[in-house]
């Protein structure tokens, strides 16, 4: 079997790995273990290594990070509370760890998008997990990334403040679902998406009625995103 391509999702509160084909599909079983707080790079890629240990054979890593970068180097890393992260080369850390292999580096709400995505006009990803992540897509093509999660929403609060697993220890679901109407009310002005895509270990709380443009997906099916990485490379 023709080798695969390793996809590493790193989030706040988990880490996921699988091997993947061409188009995305796995090759292994997903792993996942805790992520380590404090996070330090150190520490993170420690617990890398030892998590995809076990997956089959791979020349490629791609890597989906909760923050954002620029020309492969970490800019923001709000909830892995280290500062260490920022400007920090992860795809050459990992890549010196795990056999030399290419790595290439994109936001984790970005990645999980690619694998969400029906290619056709402007598709809104959202998870909604530690913090709100968001990813904007036309006709299939990846849009420059916002940090919609550091941006005021209401309240003073931003999207990661009013949304974020933190204010679900001081709310209720209910409440918190009547949030996220209101944050895909904003979004629906803002940028006028033909599809919405809700994603993330919180879709799980969503208990009312959503608009036509807007579904959920499991929070499991984004590694398979991790493939686009690498569909147009030489």
């Amino acid at each position: 079997m023709k080798p695969g391509i390793l996809v590493i999702d790193i989030g706040g509160n988990g880490i996921k790995a699988a091997v993947v084909d061409e188009q995305g599909n796995l090759l292994s079983e997903r792993r996942r273990v805790l992520t380590p707080h404090p996070c330090l790079p150190s520490v993170l890629i420690d617990t890398v290594v030892e998590l995809v240990a076990p997956c089959p054979a791979y020349n490629r890593i791609s890597i989906g990070f909760p923050g954002a970068i620029r020309n492969g180097l970490i800019l923001t890393a709000a909830n892995l509370d280290s500062r260490e992260w920022i400007g920090f080369d992860l795809p050459e850390a990992l890549s010196r760890r795990l056999g030399n292999h290419p790595a290439r580096i994109i936001n984790d709400a970005d990645l999980q998008g690619f694998a969400l995505i029906q290619g056709k006009g402007l598709e809104l990803v959202l998870t909604l997990g530690t913090g709100f992540g968001s990813a904007l897509f036309r006709n299939g093509q990846l849009m420059p990334h916002l940090e919609l999660a550091h941006h005021p929403l209401a309240d003073n609060l931003t999207y990661d403040q009013y949304l974020g697993n933190a204010v679900l220890q001081q709310i209720s679901a209910d409440v918190w679902c009547d949030r996220l109407l209101r944050a895909l009310d904003i979004l629906e002005i803002l940028l006028r998406p033909d599809r919405i895509i809700l994603t993330g270990g919180n879709v799980r709380l969503v208990n009312v009625e959503l608009p036509p443009t807007v579904s959920i997906a499991p929070s499991d099916t984004g590694l398979g995103g991790g493939a686009a990485l690498w569909r147009h490379s030489s």
